[in-house]
């Protein structure tokens, strides 16, 4: 069911959004050669109860962390690990859900450990550029084909990289996964028609090589992640946004000076 988000209700979100992006601001000194993924689950779980709020991940279906953690070509839904090390010229993706006094937000950010390559640096860059060309679009009376059609122009006509099909975002609130669905692909002027108080995440998923990704399992056969289908790295960036009269609002922003349009 597809709710409309009163005055209040996005206000409170928003306060969510405050700490979700805490945690991802607070990453930047965080991730760096040498660190296991599992540092940056221990900042994110300390950053978050530190902050009266509570990781909305843990338990769900099963998964136990705060954070999914994905490295180079792993595309989403990996655990972090305290084995695996990161190295200069990785690329990680963080993706957390905060729920804040009964109030979610949900965003991930992909980051650059110590120098990485120009065409690693590159798909970051596209990532960020699609994530907005989709928020651009979501406006009161545009259709979610024109958020996905705006992303995936960007990322595979103007860009020749790999648009992921499988894993979309989605409605939010008042539980982690609503309607409607949002892919980061489709055909502008189709789809759901947007409306004032919806509250969605726009997720592009962007490969360095082919869109195509396949499933693994984690050696325990516990959980199942995604990986890149040809090994090439991917990243992902992803907002909480309200759909209101004033255009797009993000609800989860790490820049204010960059996401002043949109605050």
């Amino acid at each position: 069911m597809i709710t409309l988000k009163s005055a209040r209700e996005i206000k409170q979100m928003r306060a969510s959004g405050a700490v979700l992006a805490g945690v991802l601001n607070g990453l930047e000194a965080v991730i760096k050669p040498g660190i296991s993924t599992w540092e940056i689950e221990k900042f994110a779980n300390s950053y978050i109860e530190g902050h009266g709020a509570t990781a909305e991940e843990k338990g769900f279906e099963g998964y136990k962390y705060a954070t999914c953690v994905n490295v180079n070509d792993e595309v989403a839904h990996a655990t972090p690990r305290k084995a695996l090390m990161l190295k200069s010229g990785d690329v990680v993706a963080v993706d957390l859900v905060v729920n804040l006094n009964g109030f979610l937000s949900d965003a991930c950010r992909s980051y650059a450990v110590g120098e990485i390559s120009k065409d690693s640096q590159r798909l970051l860059d596209v990532t960020r550029e699609s994530l907005y060309r989709g928020i651009d679009q979501a406006v009161i009376g545009n259709r979610l084909g024109d958020v996905g059609a705006a992303i995936q122009q960007y990322v595979e006509t103007e860009n020749h990289m790999g648009d992921v099909r499988e894993l979309i975002g989605h409605g939010i609130q008042p539980t982690m996964h609503e309607q409607p669905d949002v892919p980061a692909y489709g055909v502008a002027g189709k789809g759901l028609r947007l409306r004032e108080g919806m509250t969605i995440t726009i997720e592009p998923m962007v490969n360095l090589g082919t869109r195509e990704i396949r499933s693994m399992e984690t050696a325990d056969h516990s959980w199942e992640y995604y990986v890149t289908a040809d090994g090439k790295p991917s990243a992902q960036f992803e907002h909480t946004l309200v759909i209101t009269q004033d255009g797009p609002k993000i609800l989860t922003s790490q820049d204010p000076v960059r996401d002043a349009k949109y605050l």
